[in-house]
């Protein structure tokens, strides 16, 4: 099983690389997938939170 988070490199930001990460999530086996999209959860969370936040505009 690949994990979405295995692949991580400069590509992190790549549009296309989401994509490919959900066809391979989509390839595997339907109880797989749910350890998948899980992961895959979890490292956009992870992203998102190391993201500095945006000035709020007042």
């Amino acid at each position: 099983m690949v994990q979405p988070d295995e692949h991580a490199s400069a590509r992190d930001n790549d549009p296309g690389d989401l994509l490919s990460t959900l066809e391979v999530i989509e390839a595997q086996p339907l109880p797989t997938r749910s350890d998948a999209y899980d992961a895959l959860h979890d490292t956009l969370a992870r992203r998102l939170e190391a993201t500095p936040a945006a000035p709020s505009a007042s």
